[in-house]
Formats: C-alpha cells, sequence, structure tokens
C-alpha cells in the first residue's frame, strides 16, 4: 500500500474532492475541466485514458512507464471520490513498457484493470475511450457520466495522487519535438516559457522561418508568441519550417477555406465515411455543410446536433479529403455561427454505431506518413532536472470555468506551492506559485520573478 493509498483509505470522499480543489488539479490532457467538479458524481467506472493519440507526443507514455504506481493511486482516490466500483486503465497495446510498469502496479488491484487499444486516431477521443470500455455511445449533447462513466486522463490522476499529499499542480511535463536537436518531455515548473524550453532542447535561435505549434500536430494550435508560458493543459511543443504543408495548411486563411470549399469540394462525402464520431452514430456529416457553402441552402446542411457532435479531430481535413479542403475548419466556423445565433444541442439518447466502426479507423503510423511527419516520429528521453526560470507567468485561467481571483498584491515575496489565485464556488481552479519569487499582478495573470541568492553574479 502506498502512502497515497493509507492517505485515501483514511478519507471520505468529501475530504478527496476538497484536497483535489486546493491543489488546482485540472484536466491535464488539453481539456483542462476542475477535477473536483468532474469526480464530485456517482459513477460506476472511472477510465484512466493513457491512449495519447495525438502523433509526436510521448508525455503520457512516459509517465506511465516511470511512475505507473502514482497513477495508479490517483486512479483509486479518484474512484472513491467518484463512488465507482471500478477503474480501467485504457492504453495502447504498441506501448509495451507501459503496460509492464501499469500490469505491475495493477496485480494486486481487483477493481482495476487494462483494456488493449489499437493504435489508431483518436483513440484519446472522450467518447471513443468511452464506448472502447463499457460498449455504452454517450448520448450526443450529454457526458460520459450519462452512461455511468467518468474520464480522467493519466497525467491528471498522477496529479491527484500527488494532491493528495498536499502537492499542487505547480509543475508540468511537456513533450518539445520536431526542428530540434535534443527533443524530449521535460518536467518544468508551470509559467515557464515556451522560448525557455525550445531553447533547453536546443532549437533554432532564430525561429523567423519556423512555425512552433502548441500540443499536437493535428489538433493543436499555431503559438503566436513564443513567450507564451507553459500551462497546466499544454502537452506538447512542436517545432516546423513554416514551409511545412502541414503548417500551411493550419495557417490558411479562413476566406480562402470558404472559397476553396466552394469552387473544389465534389460531394465525394469521404469526410463523413472516415468520421470517427459519425461512426459513433452522432450523424457528424461534414460533407453536408460544404454542401451548405456551395448551394447556399442552409436546409442542406444536416443534423444541426451532428454539427455541435464535432470533436475536432482533423481527420476530414488532414487525411480523408483528397483535395486538400478543411472540412473540420468550416463546421467549427458554422458551429459558431449557430451558437451566435442562439442554437444549442440537444440531448439525444439510444445512438447506435455504423457497421463499418471498426473499419475507418486511421492507423497513426498511416496518418503520420499522411502529414509528412515521419522523421519526427521518435523515442524521446524524459528529463525532470529543467533549470528554474527566472521568471514565470501564470495565468489566472488555465482550466474551464471561472477566472481565479489574485490573493496576493504587487512586491509579496511568495513560496513555490503557495496559493497565490483562488477561487469562489464558481467553477474554475486554484493558482500556485510554482517559483519562489517576487510578485507583480498583471492583467489576468501573476509574474514571478525569482529572487537571486546573496553573492550570486
Amino acid at each position: 500500500m502506498t502512502v497515497v493509498d493509507r492517505i485515501v483509505s483514511a478519507m471520505d470522499r468529501e475530504q478527496i474532492l476538497q484536497m483535489i480543489k486546493e491543489g488546482g488539479i485540472v484536466g491535464a490532457g488539453g481539456a483542462g475541466f476542475p477535477a473536483h467538479i468532474k469526480l464530485n458524481c456517482t459513477a460506476e467506472v472511472v477510465i484512466a485514458n493513457g491512449a495519447e493519440c495525438e502523433p509526436l507526443l510521448r508525455t503520457d507514455r512516459l509517465l506511465m512507464e516511470r511512475y505507473a504506481g502514482k497513477i495508479v493511486a490517483g486512479l483509486k482516490a479518484a474512484m472513491k471520490a467518484a463512488g465507482a466500483s471500478s477503474g480501467v486503465i485504457a492504453v495502447k497495446k504498441k506501448y509495451e513498457k507501459a503496460i509492464k510498469a501499469l500490469e505491475e502496479a495493477t496485480k494486486s488491484e481487483n477493481n482495476i484493470s487494462l483494456l488493449y487499444m489499437q493504435s489508431y486516431y483518436p483513440a484519446g477521443d472522450e467518447q471513443q475511450i468511452v464506448y472502447e470500455v463499457t460498449g455504452r455511445i454517450v448520448p450526443a449533447g450529454g457526458l460520459p457520466l450519462d452512461v455511468g462513466a467518468v474520464v480522467q486522463n493519466v497525467s491528471t490522476l498522477a496529479n491527484i495522487a500527488d494532491s493528495i499529499e498536499g502537492l499542487p499542480v505547480i509543475e508540468k511535463y511537456v513533450t518539445v519535438n520536431g526542428e530540434i536537436e535534443r527533443p524530449a518531455v521535460f518536467k518544468v515548473p508551470v509559467g515557464t516559457s515556451v522560448r525557455a524550453l525550445i531553447k533547453a532542447a536546443i532549437g533554432p535561435e532564430d525561429l523567423t522561418d519556423y512555425s512552433v505549434i502548441i500540443g499536437g500536430p493535428i489538433m493543436g494550435y499555431i503559438s503566436e508568441s513564443i513567450d507564451e508560458p507553459v500551462t497546466k493543459t499544454m502537452g506538447g511543443i512542436l517545432v516546423f519550417k513554416r514551409s511545412h504543408p502541414l503548417i500551411q495548411k493550419k495557417i490558411r486563411n479562413p476566406v480562402d477555406d470558404i472559397r476553396l470549399a466552394k469552387a473544389v469540394c465534389c460531394q465525394c462525402s469521404y469526410c463523413t465515411q472516415m468520421c470517427p464520431r459519425n461512426a459513433l452514430g452522432f450523424k457528424v456529416e461534414p460533407h453536408k455543410v460544404m454542401r451548405l457553402l456551395a448551394m447556399n441552402a442552409p436546409n442542406s446542411m444536416g443534423d444541426i446536433n451532428g454539427i455541435f457532435s464535432c470533436c475536432e479531430c482533423g481527420i476530414c481535413t488532414l487525411y480523408a479529403c483528397n483535395f486538400g479542403l478543411a472540412p473540420s475548419r468550416i463546421m467549427q466556423l458554422v458551429k459558431q455561427e449557430l451558437l451566435k445565433a442562439g442554437a444549442r444541442p440537444q440531448k439525444r439518447t439510444g445512438l447506435r454505431p455504423n457497421s463499418n466502426i471498426n473499419d475507418i479507423k486511421v492507423p497513426v503510423s498511416r496518418f503520420i506518413t499522411r502529414l509528412g511527419i515521419e522523421k519526427y516520429d521518435r523515442d524521446l528521453p524524459l528529463i525532470e532536472g529543467f533549470t528554474e526560470p527566472k521568471e514565470v507567468m501564470l495565468p489566472l485561467k488555465m482550466h474551464i470555468g471561472a477566472w481565479a481571483e489574485p490573493i496576493v498584491k504587487t512586491g509579496d515575496s511568495v513560496e513555490k506551492g503557495q496559493i497565490i489565485g483562488e477561487i469562489a464556488e464558481d467553477i474554475g481552479a486554484n493558482v500556485h506559485a510554482s517559483i519562489d519569487g517576487i510578485v507583480t499582478v498583471m492583467e489576468k495573470c501573476i509574474r514571478l520573478r525569482a529572487v537571486e541568492a546573496k553573492g550570486s553574479n
């Protein structure tokens, strides 16, 4: 029994939830939903998402290899908080080292099992992973809890285990990959600049001809400033030549996307046929939205619920379309217009998967080839001895929900781990100092400058 297990066994669920809240735990996989709210429920199963389906990222895989025991301890705490009788760790079969570590960590656990997934994209999509584990489909407009499940990323579970021991989220593991000399997964203080990580990975000194993707190559976004800080949800930093076809597609003007959709789309419907959400029965039909633009006919865009059910995985844009169009971005634009007009998704149960659900799964290896990023698909080391930065920028909102309120003022001295931004009863998460430093309160963030030791040059 681990230290966390002993502490959890002596706690009730309310105490566990309070520890998670105090630690500022949010979904580390990208969504950023506060964990103390997500786990304040009654569920049958807590699913640990270890699929890490975005190519080139290695963060979760390496954490499972090195900290399997911590992840299992966090899963057990999450299960008790959610009143769940079972836990399942979903991990790809190809992650052999991670599987070995997880099997060792769960060998004496009667109510925790492993699910071995194929290496396809997007295996880590929440609806997809719930279906893989339970055989149930989350209702359109609903949540996994509607079918008795709660999903937590494995990095989130490791953070939950830390919070039980009183350690808040002040550090983040981030994959740095692409056109750099020392690609790795770095453990860094939250608030460290992207620039500092690129430098640590021996990236290009002059980034004029490069673009930086925050996140994965498919769903990640192009950074507007490499001085932006690492947040609780940032999983990857990828450096590519600006001339790379992937970058060119990501930076293409939405006006050009619409113009090309009107002029080129032949209604082959490959985008819809390859859509993983459509295969689950959500009626996500991007070819109909493309038809809407071509014909300027609102009645031709298909089920509105299907538009809201799009997970923006990018398969239709980066894999399915033979003409290089961008159905996923068109879907995003239409979704935004629908929301502005007051439309909202309607909850629908009884969805059934299409008969081709297993036939349209996109192998990650094939997707990597299609994206032209094969040479960056490599094993990476885990580096935990990152030199503490002299300055960090801590946004007061690194999560879904309300902004945290600063509880420090300019000029205050704070210690690493101290709460500096606090939430009330709204949805949100606490923010903690990730280094010892002097506070500067700025609009929507807090800057900490490290205090140099006396006698240092």
